[in-house]
């Protein structure tokens, strides 16, 4: 199983990026996918998750600016950032549980991308 991130880069602040994460392989299915980052200097931390039902849930320094979705059939997951800051500066991450046959849900990552609100 591999997941496959794109899209971040430079932005100034207020401005937007989307990020996208694409998991491939042999997998039956795909639970809860999300977006975390890390800041140098910092701890990993939960920015976005989705569920394979659809419920969302935010870290409150993003609430209101972040958006998560995913398209199940395409098994890819997106980050829509708006209003960004210099302070959600950071590499961010993928995640996906993946359910591979004859094996416990798993947690695999993506290589992560990085993001710069700069101006």
């Amino acid at each position: 199983v591999q997941l496959q991130a794109s899209g971040g880069g430079l932005v100034q602040p207020g401005g937007s990026l989307r990020l996208s994460c694409a998991a491939s392989g042999s997998f039956i299915s795909i639970g809860t996918m999300g977006w975390y980052r890390q800041a140098p200097g910092k701890q990993r931390e939960l920015v976005a998750a989705i569920t394979s039902g659809g419920s969302t849930n935010y870290a409150d320094s993003v609430k209101g600016r972040f958006s998560i979705s995913r398209d199940s059939p395409k098994n890819t997951v997106y980050l829509q950032m708006d209003s960004l800051k210099p302070e959600d500066t950071a590499v961010y991450y993928c995640n996906a549980w993946v359910i591979v046959a004859f094996k416990p849900p798993s947690q695999y990552w993506g290589q992560g991308t990085q993001v710069t609100v700069s101006s």
